[in-house]
């Protein structure tokens, strides 16, 4: 277990690219800016299941990812006549997603004093996460699937900017420099956000590992 903890932090190391489709997102927001209100319905349907996808990977709520997705559209929708195309459409879409979701974070903790650990730990990673379970014997899926979960748990302690750095780039692909665009900062802090993130995922993880425990917090 001590390799496959090495190679999901080491995975972090690399910066994702997404290609430039996008750029007929751009296109089609500027056509809602014009008053094309069915270039606003396609910009949802296009990108819809990838919000609920990003909300439910910072909350871990099915039901409560649908509604901030909504949230998310709305806001949008909102800024219809302010939105300017200075990036992918997906980096600003992200930047909104994130903030949507972790308002939601805080004012779920303002309501629990904590968020619950163990309802973060719910989080999926998509039908190419799921195991075969004819491809490994019950003793090794379960580490694997243990492992996952400790992983998900130890990402949501991380503080904001290293949250979202790190799912944007594990679980979005995205590269350096569009996560700066989304954090708002340089791709050196970026580097830096992700490296910090990277040892604190190790020494929560190795924690986890020598003792089964790693419920701390990181601070």
């Amino acid at each position: 277990m001590a390799k496959a903890i090495a190679a999901v932090v080491g995975a972090l190391q690399h910066g994702g690219s997404l290609s430039a489709a996008t750029d007929y997102d751009v296109s089609l927001m500027l056509a809602f800016q014009k008053g094309n209100e069915l270039a606003f319905q396609e910009l949802v349907e296009r990108n819809h299941t990838r919000v609920i996808g990003l909300v439910y990977r910072f909350i871990g709520d099915s039901a409560d990812a649908e509604d901030l997705a909504q949230e998310v559209f709305l806001r949008i929708y909102r800024a219809r006549l302010t939105y300017k195309p200075t990036a992918k459409f997906s980096t600003w879409m992200f930047r909104i997603t994130a903030n949507v979701s972790l308002n939601a974070l805080r004012s779920r903790a303002s309501r629990r004093d904590d968020v619950s650990i163990d309802q973060m730990a719910d989080v999926h990673e998509g039908p190419r996460a799921i195991p075969d379970p004819e491809s490994r014997m019950p003793d090794e899926h379960m580490h694997q699937e243990e492992l996952r979960t400790k992983v998900r748990e130890a990402i949501h302690t991380l503080p904001e900017k290293q949250q979202i750095a790190v799912v944007l780039n594990k679980y979005e692909g995205m590269s350096y420099a569009d996560i700066a665009r989304t954090i708002g900062c340089s791709t050196m802090a970026v580097k830096s956000l992700l490296a910090r993130a990277r040892d604190n995922l190790k020494d929560r993880l190795l924690l986890y590992l020598r003792t089964g425990r790693g419920r701390q917090r990181i601070a």
